[in-house]
């Protein structure tokens, strides 16, 4: 068997030349890091090692290749697609972290070094090499049958102190490296295949203490927030990635792109052992700081990898979703009517206001937009997401309804399916996907893919919160009202409509001084649904004038709606027991209401346990 020969060292290197360790002494380095709780890192990264390892060690470093890694290690399918799907580069980055953490601290004196060079993912083995006085002479090496290496004479560095000197000097060149490159997309495609921006460009963090180890908290919070940021495919993200080198001029300028408003940047300070962390995010053009945030850790008390893992999920929650940083402090939209022209980012921008409002002007200028971008970009996923919403949104809140075939439901059907078999991990596609199938009485299907989805990405406070929402209306009202707080709690400035919707578990659930504190702040004055809800609430609670107004606005925006009640609400997927408390709401409310309650009369309902309950039969059926 051959192995990987190691890299020419010079008198500074750590690494001693001449042939590589045995397999025998490989492996047992390889489970000593393993077992080290200094290597904290997930299950993925440390399969990740295993794999290039073993792969090596049985001659087959050729194969060891982005994709063979994507498809064997992360369980990407066979038409992964390598320049839109970092997973690869982003975990190669953490594993040489966690590497370079394991040889500073516990492993300053292991025998032998396990290296993941930058550029490639087939490891080098090597002997370390111990320095004397003399940098031109290596004493010879001696390991103990505990594994730890000596030297074989007197008068020598400590071991640690020659190992953490090298780790922070490879740190700090590699930082320093990163921090002058310019960056790079990591999530959009080519640019004639997809629409630019909006997008941000992550700017190394700055070291403000001064410590060397400082750089290594840094970068890899840089790292961190790439992965975390990526998730958000609305976002272009720009990332520093190594090169040959900056063209002449360019070193430390982030890079211009269309549709690149903004930039996040921030600084890591260590002082008494402790960290704290400033993030903000500036307008691209104008330099005004749009959003600022601080954050304050202790390594002594959490991993450092949980650390990172933790402020980052915190400033992407921030920054780039939906209802976050970017989507509310949008460039200026042109207003009238949209041609070929508009740019692309636009559309990102005309849907989510128009999901903060729910409006007919704003739904018909919305559709408009991401119809012309999706026949400029039919591989653009997210927005045949965003249209597949605005199909059924003809349908669900009979908003601009188009009359013919296709109906709205089969549009919306059709485009949530092409937006997922575009791009399988795409959040908001799968969200989609989950809302329609809610709405075509699919309802466990639906919650399978919301649950799907929010493991790809639980940072992902839109998806969380219309996840709660259908499980909430599936039954279980006290679970999917929690998720709707925890989606509404991580996000401040989410989209009323999740208010609405929470006022209406309140009110399911007999909450009645909630229901109408959540419905007095959730603003939709333009939202028939929200003045149904509220003529409900208010008419429990005996405001006789309150819901007598909502009852006139909701009757005039929904004429026909009492109709149909009767399908309005098995749309929704309410079970019979919900569906017997809005009726009789309804009736209470004053609304024409023409159902029957069939089996559920009075006392059937007075002797029902309360909705989402441990014995309501319903919630039971939920995930």
């Amino acid at each position: 068997m051959e192995l990987q020969r190691p890299r020419n060292c010079d008198e500074d290197s750590a690494a001693l030349p001449g042939p590589p360790p045995p397999e025998q002494e490989i492996r047992a380095q390889l489970d000593r890091i393993l077992a080290s709780a200094e290597f904290s890192v997930p299950a993925r990264v440390r399969h990740f090692l295993i794999y290039v390892v073993n792969e090596t060690l049985a001659g087959r470093a050729d194969r060891i290749k982005a994709y063979s890694v994507a498809v064997e290690v992360f369980g990407r399918d066979a038409n992964f697609d390598i320049q839109n799907d970092p997973v690869v580069r982003i975990e190669a980055g953490r594993l040489r972290r966690a590497l370079e953490r394991y040889y500073l601290l516990a492993g300053n004196s292991a025998p032998v070094l396990i290296e993941i060079p930058k550029g490639a993912y087939v490891p080098h083995f090597q002997w370390r090499q111990q320095h004397g006085d003399d940098a031109q002479s290596a004493a010879p090496l001696r390991v103990d049958r505990h594994g730890s290496d000596t030297a074989a004479s007197p008068g020598r560095s400590p071991p640690w102190l020659v190992g953490s000197l090298l780790a922070l000097t490879m740190l700090a060149a590699g930082y320093l490296a990163w921090l002058a490159t310019p960056p790079q997309p990591v999530t959009s495609a080519r640019a004639s295949s997809m629409p630019e921006g909006p997008s941000l460009a992550l700017k190394p963090f700055a070291n403000l203490s001064g410590q060397p180890e400082v750089n290594y908290y840094a970068a890899g919070l840089s790292e961190e927030l790439l992965a975390q940021l990526t998730r958000f495919k609305e976002l272009t993200v720009l990332a520093r990635e190594p090169s040959p080198g900056p063209a002449p001029g360019t070193a430390g300028e982030p890079q211009r792109l269309p549709g690149n408003r903004y930039v996040l940047e921030g600084g890591i300070r260590l002082s008494d052992g402790k960290l704290r962390i400033s993030a903000r995010v500036l307008d691209g053009d104008s330099a005004i700081v749009l959003w600022a945030g601080t954050y304050d850790a202790d390594p002594r008390d959490k991993p450092i990898v949980e650390i990172e893992t933790t402020i980052a999920a915190n400033v992407a929650t921030a920054v780039a979703q939906p209802y976050g940083v970017i989507f509310t402090n949008p460039p200026l939209v042109r207003p009238g009517k949209l041609g070929l022209a508009s740019p692309p980012q636009d559309c990102s921008y005309r849907f989510y206001h128009y999901r903060t409002v729910i409006d007919a002007a704003e739904h018909a200028q919305a559709r408009e937009c991401l119809e012309q971008v999706t026949e400029r970009y039919p591989q653009h996923a997210t927005s045949w997401a965003m249209l597949s919403y605005l199909y059924l949104d003809e349908e669900r809140f009979k908003l601009n309804r188009r009359g013919g075939q296709p109906t709205p439901m089969v549009r919306a059907r059709a485009a949530a399916e092409r937006a997922v078999r575009l791009a399988p991990e795409n959040v908001r596609a799968l969200q989609a996907l989950m809302t329609v199938l809610y709405f075509s009485g699919e309802a466990a299907e639906a919650l399978r893919i919301g649950a799907q989805a929010r493991a790809l990405n639980p940072n992902d406070t839109e998806l969380l919160g219309e996840f709660g929402a259908w499980v909430a209306q599936s039954g279980n009202w006290v679970r999917g009202a929690s998720l709707i707080e925890e989606a509404m709690a991580k996000n401040p400035g989410h989209s009323s409509y999740y208010t609405g919707l929470l006022a209406l578990a309140a009110y399911m659930q007999g909450e009645d001084a909630r229901a109408v504190d959540l419905i007095k702040r959730a603003n939709l004055q333009r939202f028939s649904i929200y003045h149904f809800v509220a003529a409900l609430i208010f008419a429990r609670c005996g405001m006789g004038h309150e819901a007598a107004q909502a009852r006139a606005e909701f009757l005039k925006l929904r004429p026909g709606f009492f109709a149909d009640f009767d399908g309005e609400l098995e749309r929704r997927n309410f079970n019979i027991r919900d569906r017997a408390i809005l009726i009789r709401g309804a009736i209470q409310a004053g609304f024409p209401v023409r159902t029957q309650l069939s089996a559920w009369d009075a006392q059937q309902h007075a002797a029902a346990p309360a909705a989402g309950s441990r014995d309501d039969p319903a919630q039971r059926s939920q995930p």
